[in-house]
């Protein structure tokens, strides 16, 4: 089975080569693929880069090119509700894009883009299978919607206006639902894992700098131990 798994930044992607040794690299559009090889599964790890561009042509250009059989993406996001702290962990069911108004042009709703779905839902067996093993391990998480946009959200001001849209949404980040566009056209199933790096406040650049290396190590050790103990 081939699998990528795909983050953001260096400071999420570099706690997974503690687990792996070296392997075959690779450029896959501006993005240097490594090639591994886990439990007898062919790994692809992938820093795409930060926002919806980067993730979205840095994926394609992977999938274009390699009969993909899962995605998955881990990384950090920025809470939105008050029962979701710092280093919880959130598995997405959906995303949208929190940045995409397009109500007058036509007939859609808030973080839809023109002729696409109106959330990206993450509902396949694979996602199952890992909630079961979350389950199985007593891993606590949240599990629901989850925004994308390309901005850093730093104050209760851009919290309030992006809650005013998505009252239900438990955090943001800035590539999720790229990625999530991505695997939906190339019909590829798609595991995501957010670990909460800040509250998307005015202290939030403080704390994203702060926590961000410790909720990356909290997201690939869970992925690596999962990645090792089950057969796909």
């Amino acid at each position: 089975m081939k699998i990528a798994i795909v983050v953001p930044m260096a400071e999420e992607a570099e706690f997974y080569h503690q687990y792996f040794s070296s392997g075959k690299k690779e450029m896959f559009g501006s993005t240097e693929f490594e090639h591994f090889s886990v439990a007898g599964n062919d790994l692809y790890l992938g820093l795409t880069g930060i926002g919806k561009v980067q993730a979205a042509m840095n994926l394609t250009s992977l999938l274009a090119k390699e009969k993909i059989d899962l995605v998955i993406m881990t990384g950090s996001a920025g809470s939105l509700q008050k029962e979701v702290q710092r280093m919880d962990l959130v598995l997405p069911s959906e995303f949208a894009y929190h940045d995409a108004h397009n109500t007058s042009a036509g007939n859609y709703v808030e973080g839809q883009i023109p002729q696409e779905p109106a959330r990206f839902k993450l509902d396949c067996a694979e996602r199952d299978k890992f909630k079961d093993f979350l389950g199985k391990k007593g891993v606590a998480y949240k599990e629901g919607l989850v925004v994308t946009g390309d901005s850093f959200i730093s104050s209760q001001a851009q919290k309030d206006e992006i809650l005013g849209n998505f009252p239900t949404a438990l955090c943001v980040e800035m590539e999720g639902a790229a990625f999530a566009q991505v695997a939906y056209h190339f019909n590829v199933p798609l595991i995501a894992l957010r670990a909460i790096s800040d509250n998307g406040d005015e202290d939030a650049d403080n704390d994203f700098a702060a926590f961000v290396r410790k909720v990356g190590a909290q997201a690939a050790e869970l992925i690596v131990e999962y990645l090792r103990e089950n057969d796909f």
